[in-house]
């Protein structure tokens, strides 16, 4: 197994290795020996150190400036420091998904994203994933000689590995292709202090019910150290920006609990938090969708309701 080379493209916030980086690195420990690629600046020696604490033996630095934000050099780049694996894992995000497929397609990989977890069966990649709004779950076998896979966040617990590594930091000259398109300019959009929401562990999202206010959703939120998400109709109301939507078309997640305040549970809704570990519902309308797969419901108005669960929190925490 350990012949099977691995490669990690490393998400990371400036210098910080993001958390499901670290999620990924563990999987690939169980798939062959792993290789971490960061795309940026030269990384400092305290992340190199993270890195190798959760198993890569090498770091390949590839420095491409400004273009790691175009799909086409970033999966050029992405190619030139992986030539040499045999199974590409990234974390699945917007960006990630698109550099895997141009990946998959510039090699003749063969290319899964929004996978669950993987593991090598008679020397091919099998992943898990869940698909048509999370209403089944199915394997996929990679045939290919290369298989790329995109990972969501918290489907895997990061492990540090039993032995560390000291890795060796690597170079890599990429060859980048000619492009039609140039950028003109980058301005960095402000995100909310705290976890992302598609890598929160917890997320609690509000909808309808909200009537616009968000107050009591963002505290319940702030009390389990998560990440606030919305519906739709919350969104196209103008009550939360889009980046908090959550849904087919919005943001996929897959948290450990997700908290649905006042939102009735369409299929839009459902098709992106499904998959999380446990739902729990809050709904003033005893027949509504979400009810149908929640783990645990409350039929009640929201104003009532999560005042309540806040105050018991505190109140077990204090205890």
């Amino acid at each position: 197994m350990t012949d099977v080379m691995v490669a990690v493209l490393v998400e990371h916030r400036g210098n910080e290795i993001a958390q499901p980086t670290l999620e990924t690195l563990t999987l690939a420990r169980s798939l062959g020996a792993p290789v971490a690629v960061w795309m940026g600046d030269q990384p400092p020696a305290d992340q190199i150190e993270r890195l190798g604490a959760y198993g890569a033996a090498e770091v390949r630095v590839v420095e491409v400036g400004d273009g790691a934000r175009h799909a086409v050099t970033a999966a050029a780049a992405v190619g030139s420091a992986t030539a040499d694996a045999s199974v590409v894992l990234m974390v699945s995000t917007f960006a990630n998904k698109e550099i895997a497929t141009r990946l998959a397609l510039a090699t003749g990989a063969g290319v899964v994203v929004d996978a669950a977890g993987a593991q090598m069966v008679n020397g091919r990649v099998e992943t898990t994933q869940t698909v048509f709004a999370a209403t089944w779950d199915v394997r996929t076998r990679v045939n290919a000689d290369k298989a790329v896979v995109t990972l969501r966040p918290n489907t895997t617990q990061a492990l540090p590995a039993e032995t560390p590594a000291a890795p060796e930091v690597v170079s890599v000259i990429p060859l980048l292709p000619e492009v039609r398109e140039s950028m003109v300019s980058v301005t960095p959009v402000e995100r909310e202090d705290g976890v992302p929401l598609s890598e929160a562990p917890v997320v609690v999202s509000g909808g309808r019910g909200t009537g616009g206010d968000y107050t009591l959703v963002r505290e319940l939120a702030d009390v389990l150290g998560g990440a606030v998400g919305a519906s739709r109709d919350a969104t196209d109301e103008g009550w939360i920006s889009h980046e908090h939507m959550v849904g087919q078309t919005g943001v996929t997640v897959t948290p450990a609990l997700y908290v649905a305040c006042g939102i009735s549970g369409a299929v839009h809704h459902r098709g992106g938090m499904q998959a999380s570990g446990t739902i729990v519902a809050v709904n003033i309308d005893p027949d509504a969708p979400i009810f149908e797969i929640a783990d645990f419901g409350v039929v009640g108005d929201l104003n009532d309701v999560i005042p309540q669960a806040i105050a018991a929190i505190k109140a077990h925490r204090q205890g």
